[in-house]
């Protein structure tokens, strides 16, 4: 799809890259690009806080535990491979690059992580840059000034963020017309079925104002592939809450736990995967502009791309969508 930014187009499903150098390596990471990008999938998302280093980092000073549970201790692995693939590859012109900061939101940062991510992606231009989430600790007009400064400098295309409530971009959007500021073009939630507070506030404002929605974690960092049990003390070495512990609090809870119930009845019913069902509600809901995929495998791209070309019947959407109903 084309938006109100001229020339800056998003593949129906992007890819995206967490999980590069941090739990796949670089090989993997490679093949997992080149097969995205062979199967129409052109929008690649990214950050400066994705990487093997960074993600070891976070669980020694957050969680107090000092040990190796990624594949890389690569800091920034994520943009630094993409970088390297860009450069061997010779196909920047075939991709939307999309990056995020969470440095911190003052203008000598911005400016600094944009440096920071222009060299480690090796390119001239980002498409879209987003703050990676709001910063209290910064007037957001300061923010929005030095985003603004980068748009008129040429260095990035179009800004956007992650993680922001409806309100938070209503007061971004308002901030941008009344002191023309560069206008938040696009905002990336996360959207499952276990995490679609997005279905009632902000999407709808992303109706209203043409804003793109790129929603992540559809899958809810493999929470819906039924793999986890409720006993904290049984997490799979090696997946996503074993990597990142911060993913059990968001995610473990009875009524989280009941819809993941719901759905291995309804798979078992239907004959279709739990992970397809998951990925294929996301999918087919009204008002999303493009969904990020995470890949460990090819196959899951494959289950991506299968969901994208055999939608859920409307009865069976209706269905799924109803269980959060009832959770509200």
């Amino acid at each position: 799809m084309e938006n109100g930014i001229e020339n800056i187009k998003l593949s129906r499903l992007g890819l995206g890259g967490a999980l590069f150098g941090r739990e796949i390596d670089e090989e993997t990471s490679r093949k997992t690009l080149d097969y995205a990008l062979e199967h129409g999938i052109t929008l690649i998302d990214t950050a400066e806080a994705y990487g093997g280093g960074n993600a070891r980092s976070y669980r020694r000073e957050v969680c107090g535990v000092d040990d190796i549970r990624e594949v890389s201790g690569e800091m920034h692995s994520s943009e630094k491979i993409i970088g390297r693939w860009l450069r061997d590859r010779d196909n920047r012109k075939e991709v939307t690059l999309c990056t995020k900061f969470s440095t911190g939101g003052q203008a000598a940062n911005v400016h600094r992580a944009v440096r920071g991510s222009l060299e480690r992606l090796q390119t001239d231009v980002i498409d879209i840059y987003m703050m990676h989430s709001p910063d209290p600790k910064v007037p957001l007009e300061e923010t929005l000034e030095a985003l603004t400064e980068e748009v008129r400098a040429g260095r990035i295309r179009a800004i956007g963020c992650s993680n922001f409530s409806h309100l938070q971009l209503a007061e971004a959007l308002e901030l941008s017309q009344t002191r023309g500021y560069a206008r938040m073009e696009f905002t990336q939630p996360p959207f499952s079925l276990v995490g679609s507070g997005a279905r009632l506030d902000l999407l709808p404002l992303c109706l209203e104002e043409k804003v793109a929605t790129m929603v992540y974690s559809p899958l809810a960092a493999g929470f819906l592939a039924g793999k986890y049990s409720p006993s904290r003390d049984s997490i799979p070495k090696g997946t996503r809450f074993d990597v990142v512990p911060g993913h059990i609090d968001i995610y473990f809870n009875e009524q989280n736990f009941q819809i993941l119930e719901s759905l291995r009845a309804l798979s078992a019913e239907s004959g279709l995967g739990m992970v397809h069902l998951a990925m294929a509600w996301v999918i087919a809901y009204p008002g999303i502009s493009s969904v990020l995929v995470g890949a460990r495998k090819l196959s899951h791209i494959d289950n991506a791309l299968d969901c994208l070309r055999n939608p859920l019947s409307k009865e069976l959407h209706q269905r799924m969508t109803s269980w959060l109903d009832q959770a509200d």
